[in-house]
């Protein structure tokens, strides 16, 4: 089962799933049911049966909508009038600002200067306020703390926010819906608001299924904190799994793994280019490297679970498609 709860946490959890079913409802008619996608060659190479559930094909190009819909809509209307403000590299900036367009909310969102360029543009094309910062000089959660009260603005973070975990546990909730009871779900984790509403899904939805987080070895923080029962914290990690580099869990998110994840595993920067060159070749999948940090577990025998019925979370497909390729012209991109 999980690790130890030990984190100071003495109250009730946050979220629960009741708040996943109430975010579903929520989200009914305006977030995209993405597909399930199977595939015969990946069931073959890894000896189980294999469900990718493809939030690629959500809107605004991953999981993130999902999240940040359900938060805005939450807003009172005097807030709404005022805006919010956030921060991202991009998924969660763009689904907040395609939110707040939907809602008629204003956004702004604070991104790192080297954000990929098809987040950055995405997000302005939504109509979102953009703020560069250099992560070099300043924390995002600094700047945006400070940004935040300046304006009189709510911030509405990434992951750590209990409706943005509701949001989030919703693709989980249609995986189960699609495929039927799974004995694994694997779901790739930055600051854990997808891995933390995904294992509240799984939990009332197949209490059996082991439920595994993803990370890039670069950017283990989670695996860490997950294993110590203490926090851990990562800074600017080098990884090309640009929604992974967040500096830690959140208060919300860390005590829901603890509570419901069964294992956290890291994979190195190769295996998440292989996974993404994989679903890209032979699945005709447009993933970003975050999207395919789960699978990649699977494909390079970190996880190994034969003759299984796997459940795979594919995150996000926003991509710089020039950087893809890039990646995709080192030697051996897929293995034997």
């Amino acid at each position: 089962m999980a690790a130890p709860f030990t984190v100071e946490h003495h109250g009730t959890l946050a979220v629960t799933y009741a708040d996943v079913e109430a975010a579903a409802a929520r989200l009914d008619g305006i977030a995209n049911k993405t597909p399930v996608v199977t595939a015969r060659t990946l069931d073959a190479r890894v000896d189980a049966s294999v469900f990718c559930k493809c939030e690629n094909f959500q809107r605004a190009g991953a999981f993130k909508f999902r999240g940040a819909y359900n938060a805005l809509s939450r807003l009172a209307p005097a807030q709404r009038r005022r805006g919010v403000l956030t921060y991202s590299s991009g998924n969660h900036a763009q689904a907040v600002a395609l939110a707040g367009a939907l809602l008629g909310i204003p956004s702004t969102i604070i991104m790192p200067d080297d954000a990929p360029a098809v987040k950055l543009a995405a997000t302005r094309g939504y109509g979102a306020d953009v703020l560069l910062y250099d992560r070099r000089e300043i924390t995002r959660e600094a700047l945006g703390k400070r940004l935040a009260a300046e304006r009189g603005l709510p911030i509405i973070p990434p992951y750590d926010h209990p409706h943005i975990v509701a949001g989030q546990g919703t693709a989980a909730r249609e995986l189960f819906d699609t495929a039927g009871p799974l004995d694994v779900l694997l779901v790739c984790c930055g600051g854990g608001g997808l891995l933390a509403g995904s294992a509240l899904a799984a939990r009332a939805l197949a209490p059996a299924c082991r439920v595994i987080g993803v990370e890039p070895a670069l950017a283990d923080d989670a695996t860490r904190s997950f294993h110590s029962g203490h926090l851990q914290t990562v800074h600017n990690p080098d990884t090309i799994a640009d929604g992974a580099r967040t500096p830690s869990l959140g208060s919300i998110t860390f005590p829901l793994i603890l509570r419901y994840v069964d294992a956290m595993v890291t994979v190195s920067e190769d295996a998440i280019r292989k996974a993404m060159h994989f679903l890209w070749e032979r699945m005709k999948l447009v993933v970003e490297p975050t999207g395919a940090l789960a699978l990649a577990a699977l494909l390079d025998g970190t996880v190994s679970v034969p003759r299984a019925r796997v459940g795979v979370l594919i995150s996000g497909g926003n991509v710089d498609l020039s950087h893809a390729l890039t990646l995709f012209s080192e030697p051996s991109p897929v293995g034997p």
